[in-house]
């Protein structure tokens, strides 16, 4: 499975182009533009499945830092600050990842 079989190719393009800048990335943004946050819970959990990139169940800050490049190779990668906001927004039971359904909240709230 990847991404583009759940996300326009065109809708991951134009997110990522919309946080090219650095601290441009807001995840409610990316997720409304990317098409995230219209799709179905198992769509959701599916995304989080591909991003969770050591199977481990969680999407730590090591992954999250190549948040970007897993939508679009050679995008670049989030700084300190963009991913202590994401994880702290989604992380609900304070332990410094994000969980399936965690992610999912966040997505889709």
């Amino acid at each position: 499975m990847s991404l583009t079989s759940i996300l326009s190719a065109e809708a991951i393009e134009n997110a990522v182009k919309d946080c090219q800048a650095p601290d441009s990335f807001c995840y409610k943004k990316f997720f409304q533009l990317c098409g995230l946050s219209s799709k179905t819970p198992q769509e959701v959990k599916d995304v989080f499945r591909i991003l969770d990139e050591d199977n481990s169940g969680f999407i730590e800050e090591s992954e999250l830092k190549y948040f970007l490049q897993r939508f679009v190779p050679g995008a670049r990668t989030l700084n300190e600050a963009e991913i202590k906001s994401f994880v702290s927004a989604a992380d609900e039971d304070s332990d410094g990842r994000i969980g399936a359904d965690e992610f999912q909240t966040m997505v889709l709230s």
